[in-house]
């Protein structure tokens, strides 16, 4: 089992924007770099987390943020599509966003825990491990 989560788009936003479980994330990540092992996120919550930005911030702040991310120790997968299918049972099953789906997914294909304080995983903590943010 790997031990570097994967994070949905709940956490980085919370990391981006100083809210509330914002300083684990902060942690996870130093973590992260220090064992050079990066956090998971997939491409689909990329894009979910820089829609939000743009649509509440604009276009300038998701240039400053995407440029940012470079730096972190964050891998960033696609969606592939063995990660598509698990995406589709989960949302077929649970009460879950596309998005949320594919962070799902890709906790169950990586065999780590999902880190995240959006409620709408409540429904999944027997199917896969959940690292909520307090």
């Amino acid at each position: 089992m790997t031990t570097a989560p994967v994070l949905d788009s709940h956490a980085l936003l919370a990391l981006l924007r100083d809210e509330l479980g914002g300083g684990n994330v902060a942690h996870i990540l130093e973590r992260a770099g220090q064992r050079d092992e990066p956090a998971h996120m997939t491409e689909v919550n990329y894009a979910e987390v820089q829609y939000i930005v743009r649509r509440k911030d604009g276009d300038a702040a998701w240039a400053n943020i995407a440029n940012e991310l470079k730096a972190t120790p964050i891998e960033f997968h696609p969606a592939t599509r063995r990660l598509a299918d698990l995406a589709a049972d989960f949302k077929s099953r649970f009460k879950l966003s596309l998005a949320d789906a594919f962070a799902a997914a890709l906790a169950r294909e990586k065999k780590t825990e999902l880190v995240t304080g959006d409620p709408e995983f409540k429904a999944l903590e027997k199917e896969i491990k959940i690292g909520w943010l307090k």
